[in-house]
């Protein structure tokens, strides 16, 4: 028996179509085929749940068969399956939802929504994607149903006839065009299931059939797939080697999360999911997270801002949201409220866990910071609430390597704040403080140049003030010096060095040990430090910040700058910049060629 048909595409349901199932990546067909199995098999067991069906006893389980020498791939379910009318209403009115009819007739006898995720008609053509013909063999549960076989080239023409099959199910068989070839690759296949399938909730089993019979076919005897993820269980059942192991299996990262967040939320939405926060690789960088968005243990996507805020994408994770769409588009996220909520909730849960981890276990907290660091700090400058969430667990580890909140930090009388942003290069003024009492805080992370600005926007009256900005006001002695005349040591200096642009101070300081120190001004080397980071984004002006030299004339070496002649002058005030600069940055090749020579000579006046 055959019976041809014509496809009926209904108009209505076309820009539905177009709006939200529009494929980029045609990788996609794989998670669309199987995820029907999944339904037709949530069906069924629906349907045994409530008495309409009679449970047969067989596991549940998902087969993807490659047959390279056929170039046809297969992928069959023992689910529900189709009677000829269904095979003609589902597959052959394009849009149609089965699923949702499905549901609309058991709604008051089963929850069988939440285990519902594909629009079988739809989903279905994404075959056509890698395919130029494509089959459908199925029998239904029903027991006088008779077996179905349905095939098509993509046309708008079908064919139905008889089948063999014996088994209740359904077999979708794809005969792959040039365009498909890619997937006769069984390694192909294998990172696509991966990808999409990794944790659909029935078993599913690979078998490659090679184009060489003389070759042992790949056959999976285990399943591909884990159908138990570990964000399905109740955070008070879970192991922190169950978290380290599921971290492993979802992540290629060779070191263990600092810790972890375990979603577990029933109302006033359905999500579950587990954030890890990772170990930062790059003290300087902002490393960029992987958050893997499920629906019904379905791979949606990774990193869609509009559910996880974008600060949160610095970490790693996976989220399982059955309340959005399988298939999700941009436009849909930005206007549904439901999505605006979870995004809201999922950073409320970050923020009370990392607020119970600095009530409950400060040291632990302190011990973590220098990684989770660059992941707060950013989510304090996007996110206003999550800032004051935040604002009074935010660390600052200090040049004697205690951490303080803002609260307890070092700050003058007049509200400054002086911080280092790089050990080694500062390490002169880190001494020059520590000798005078004077504590500063180490912002070293590249995101600290934006992240002191908004403090000061946030925290008004306060100053953050680099080490190397503002020595002098920090460090300027108390005495008066009249042993030597000021004007005339800065005029010494400037004929020694012949900078006209360089500016030159002389006054005491209350450290007598450095002959001199360089300074740069504050709010200039902040504009070049944004536009080195992002960009010229902040004026085109990148003229090197202002550097100020100070000759500390308590010095002893100063002082005594007056008994030399005049070449020997010259060549120990070149000497005393080489030093201050030494002090703030490397030396140039030619300034490190020229500091060398001029060394000898100095030792030459011992």
């Amino acid at each position: 028996m055959k019976k041809e048909g014509q496809i009926k595409v209904d108009s209505e349901n076309l820009f539905p179509i177009i709006k939200k199932w529009l494929y980029s990546d045609k990788d996609i067909f794989l998670r669309e085929i199987i995820a029907n199995g999944c339904d037709a098999i949530k069906k069924y067991q629906s349907l045994c749940s409530i008495g309409e069906a009679e449970n047969d006893g067989v596991k549940p389980r998902i087969d993807v068969i490659l047959d390279k020498e056929n170039k046809t791939l297969t992928i069959s379910d023992n689910g529900i399956g189709m009677t000829e009318e269904e095979v003609e209403k589902y597959i052959t009115q394009i849009a149609f939802s089965g699923a949702k009819e499905f549901i609309e007739k058991y709604s008051d006898k089963t929850d069988a929504e939440g285990g519902i995720i594909g629009h079988f008609g739809l989903g279905f053509y994404s075959a056509y994607m890698v395919s130029d013909t494509v089959e459908i063999d199925t029998l239904s549960y029903l027991s006088d149903a008779e077996p179905v076989h349905w095939t098509s080239d993509g046309s708008s023409t079908y064919e139905i006839s008889d089948s063999q099959r014996t088994e209740k199910g359904t077999s979708v068989i794809m005969h792959l065009s040039e365009d498909g070839m890619e997937f006769c690759d069984s390694m192909k296949l294998r990172a696509v299931l991966k990808k999409y399938c990794h944790f659909m909730p029935y078993e599913i089993f690979f078998n490659c059939i090679q184009e060489n019979k003389d070759d042992e076919s790949e056959k999976d005897e285990k399943p591909v797939n884990n159908t138990t993820p570990l964000w399905l269980k109740a955070p008070k059942d879970c192991t922190t080697e169950e978290y380290e192991d599921f971290y492993r299996e979802v992540f290629p990262d060779i070191n263990l999360p600092l810790f972890w967040i375990h979603l577990n939320v029933d109302y006033p939405f359905n999500l579950k999911g587990i954030l890890y926060f990772p170990k930062q690789t790059d003290k300087l960088q902002v490393m960029p997270g992987e958050i893997k968005l499920f629906s019904n243990q379905v791979y949606i996507a990774d990193n869609i801002k509009e559910v996880v805020p974008e600060f949160l994408m610095l970490l790693k994770g996976v989220i399982d949201c059955p309340d959005l769409p399988l298939n999700v588009s941009r436009s849909f996220l930005q206007n549904d409220g439901e999505v605006a909520k979870i995004s809201k909730h999922i950073t409320k849960k970050v923020a009370d866990k990392l607020v119970s981890i600095f009530k409950n276990e400060r040291k632990e907290y302190e011990s973590y910071w220098d990684d989770i660091s660059p992941f707060i700090k950013f989510g304090c400058i996007k996110d206003e609430k999550f800032y004051e969430r935040m604002k009074d667990i935010i660390l600052y580890k200090t040049t004697t390597n205690e951490f303080k909140t803002f609260s307890e930090i070092p700050k003058t009388d007049d509200n400054k704040v002086y911080y280092v942003s790089d050990m080694n290069a500062q390490a002169q003024y880190v001494k020059i403080f520590k000798d005078n009492g004077i504590d500063a805080i180490i912002l070293e992370h590249n995101i600290d140049t934006h992240f002191v600005t908004f403090l000061e926007y946030k925290e008004s009256g306060t100053r953050f003030v680099r080490i190397d900005s503002d020595v002098d006001e920090a460090l300027k002695s108390d005495s008066d010096d009249n042993e030597i005349n000021n004007d005339s040591i800065i005029e010494l200096f400037r004929q020694a060095l012949g900078m006209d642009k360089l500016e030159i101070k002389a006054q005491a300081l209350k450290t007598e040990g450095t002959p001199a120190i360089i300074t740069i001004n504050e709010y200039q080397r902040r504009i070049n430090d944004m536009n080195r980071i992002y960009g010229d984004m902040f004026g085109a002006n990148n003229d090197k910040a202002k550097e100020t030299l100070i000759i500390n004339t308590a010095n002893p070496i100063v002082k005594r700058l007056e008994e030399f002649d005049s070449e020997e002058k010259n060549l120990l005030c070149r000497h005393i910049y080489d030093l201050a600069i030494l002090s703030q940055r490397k030396l140039s090749a030619s300034e490190l060629e020229g500091f060398i020579s001029r060394s000898v000579e100095v030792m030459g006046l011992i």
